[in-house]
């Protein structure tokens, strides 16, 4: 009897298996359907709050004065490709650009983590591609993305900007970003362009150091290239008599921001620079910058120099932030964004991703469009500051926004 009962016990035990199983399918069929509508629908990038409409126009300049010390192969010129914003007048009924147009596309996730992010072909910006630009001369704006990620991941930034009445240059750092396009072909990154060094726990340490000084000075170069070309296009062409070359600011999201730094530090032509988030590298550390410059970090960020470090890494990166605004005489201004983390000055904010992603991307519990609308916002207003010369009450009086904290202005 006993044996018999057992024996049917275990006959039994397949088939609770298999209940299981055939649930956890369903569940699962369920989530990965939900996901997959999600990620086709489209989502929409913070509406531009400036007065103009935007263009926008891509093109490739290549640095003959400079051998690239990131590509592969030695001896080849710096190549770069550069997105164009700029206050535009499309005709009625033109159409808005792709987000991600041709190979550019390459920037979404692959895999099956495709599935989990909104498809790049559903993200609406507010850009009309290569339309007449408005009438003025606007200051340019070069913007340079964080590491491995390429300027149009930054587009709801540099669309709000270009509204304002700037020319904004977003640079994709070669060979550092996972992908560029350059002649229709995409290009990755390289290990001189994004050492593994660079995602240290201590980005202050040692190697990481030594590559994020160095790297630093490559991508400051790119801006200030880039920065040249730009003012350049004020001869010819769409862009002629249009261009305030004498008002030039440098902006940047992590390190990025510490490239816009640096690069700010030997242009006379710089107005100012914002750092978005990014731990600064290179001699503007240690000589301070004698222009101004916006300090914006994500909730417990050390790149203003207050924060309660963790670890030596966050203690590093909270020293030469200090050893920056120490030794800088043109105006700091340095707010932090409660609920925002790294990602959040990204368009990754806007994007729909799924749980099992999200949760390895740094994005904070604050909406990501807000988010977005906010570092834009003060974007803005240094900008305005520092090219005009206007006072910008959001800069000097009590933040409307409760998620803003202030630690220091001018």
């Amino acid at each position: 009897m006993g044996e018999g009962a057992q024996g049917k016990q275990q006959r039994r035990w397949p088939r609770w298996v298999l209940w299981i199983a055939l649930t956890l399918v369903v569940v699962l069929s369920g989530y990965v359907g939900y996901v997959a509508i999600r990620a086709a629908q489209p989502v929409t990038l913070p509406a531009p709050t400036g007065p103009y409409q935007v263009g926008r126009t891509i093109v490739e300049w290549t640095d003959s004065t400079r051998t690239d010390p990131l590509a592969p192969q030695p001896g080849k010129p710096r190549e770069l490709s550069v997105w164009l914003w700029y206050p535009g007048v499309p005709a009625p009924g033109a159409q808005r650009a792709p987000y991600t147009p041709g190979a550019w596309a390459g920037l979404h996730l692959s895999g099956p983590a495709r599935l989990g992010e909104t498809g790049f072909t559903e993200v609406r910006g507010h850009s009309f591609a290569d339309v007449p630009i408005a009438t003025g001369r606007f200051p340019v704006v070069v913007l340079e993305p964080g590491m491995g990620l390429a300027a149009p991941q930054y587009t709801a930034l540099a669309e709000d900007l270009a509204s304002h009445g700037y020319l904004v240059a977003g640079v994709t750092p070669t060979y550092s970003a996972n992908l560029t396009v350059l002649n229709g072909q995409t290009v990755s990154a390289t290990e001189a362009g994004k050492p593994a060094a660079t995602d240290a726990a201590n980005e202050h340490a040692g190697q990481a150091q030594a590559d994020g000084d160095r790297l630093v000075g490559v991508w400051a170069d790119d801006a200030r290239f880039a920065a040249t070309e730009v003012t350049a296009l004020s001869t010819s062409g769409r862009f002629a008599g249009h261009i305030n070359a004498g008002a030039i600011v440098y902006a940047g999201h992590s390190f990025g921001g510490a490239a816009a730094l640096e690069a700010c530090r030997t242009d006379p032509q710089c107005a100012g620079a914002a750092d978005l988030d990014g731990t600064q590298y290179g001699t503007v550390v240690h000589t301070g910058l004698a222009k101004p410059m916006m300090l914006i970090g994500s909730q417990n960020s050390c790149i203003t120099g207050t924060c309660q470090p963790a670890d030596a890494g966050e203690q590093a990166g909270q020293d030469s932030a200090r050893t920056l605004l120490a030794a800088s005489t043109g105006g700091a201004w340095c707010y932090q964004i409660t609920g925002a983390e790294h990602f959040n000055f990204s368009d990754y904010g806007g994007y729909y991703l799924a749980a099992p992603i999200r949760s390895q991307v740094p994005l904070g519990p604050i909406d990501g469009t807000e988010a977005l609308t906010i570092a834009g916002t003060y974007l803005a207003a240094f900008t305005d500051h520092v090219t005009q010369g206007r006072p910008e009450p959001l800069l000097t009086g009590p933040t409307p926004y409760p998620q803003v904290h202030v630690q220091h202005t001018g």
